[in-house]
């Protein structure tokens, strides 16, 4: 029998092994839920706003310190243009009126991705949003829009070979930690454990650098089905782990 979400909560806040610091989730099967409801693919967009709200206060409740959520993928693009519209507005509207629950909850907002490329106006909602929380102490939720791991690798290439052309570091400082300061997620701790909802096993071009020794956890829960449960019983999934990194586990017996 499945447990309870305040059972789970109470099962993993008792459990010697940490939480993940950082959670990261491809929020996938917005645009399914809507076809069984024979809904258009916008009323899965809007049902799984309501899924990212639940997420966002069950991760502050937990005391996970880091949310990152693929939000817009630079493949997103090629979507039918009403589409993306209707996406990009929806997130202008949903960071508006959520700003007051962020302060609420001492939620601080911040962005990972080219976000260069979306327009002007949504670029203007976003800074406000990442401007009126930058104090907050609680959750950081990392929203990762017009995001790409391949993209974000090429872009952190260049950026060390024009700081290299400009003397500013000669090729043999490169290493796994200079090249990371290199990246959209500098600030950032890499991701303990990836979350993707919908049953699809793959990756999507996410965090390709940053997820090397991520924790998985697949379910075929659609994204506007997910919520506290579920997220609490990936965290609980991750605290029955055991995470070697490479090495011979603590827990292996030779």
């Amino acid at each position: 029998m499945m447990q309870k979400s305040d059972s789970l909560k109470e099962t993993i806040l008792n459990n010697p092994e940490p939480i993940p610091r950082h959670v990261a989730i491809i929020m996938d099967g917005n645009g399914r839920w809507a076809a069984r409801r024979n809904k258009p693919r916008t009323f899965g967009h809007e049902a799984g706003v309501k899924a990212v709200k639940k997420t966002v206060r069950a991760a502050s409740e937990i005391g996970i310190q880091y949310l990152t959520l693929y939000t817009f993928s630079i493949e997103n693009w090629k979507r039918p243009r009403q589409e993306v519209a209707a996406l990009m507005s929806l997130l202008s509207r949903t960071t508006r009126k959520e700003i007051d629950e962020l302060m609420k909850n001492d939620v601080k907002l911040i962005t990972t991705g080219r976000i260069s490329g979306l327009s002007v106006t949504r670029r203007k909602v976003l800074a406000r949003a990442e401007e009126k929380t930058r104090n907050n102490r609680g959750l950081v939720l990392n929203l990762a829009l017009n995001y790409g791991g391949r993209t974000e690798i090429l872009d952190a290439v260049k950026s060390i070979v024009n700081t290299a052309k400009a003397g500013m570091i000669h090729p043999s400082q490169i290493d796994e930690e200079l090249f990371s300061s290199f990246l959209y997620t500098a600030s950032l701790p890499d991701p303990d454990l990836l979350i993707r909802t919908s049953g699809e096993r793959r990756i999507s071009n996410f965090l390709l650098w940053q997820t090397s020794y991520t924790e998985l956890h697949i379910i075929d829960t659609l994204w506007p089905d997910f919520g506290r449960r579920e997220l609490f019983e990936a965290i609980a999934d991750y605290q029955r782990r055991e995470r070697r990194f490479g090495r011979i586990g603590k827990r292996t017996k030779r």
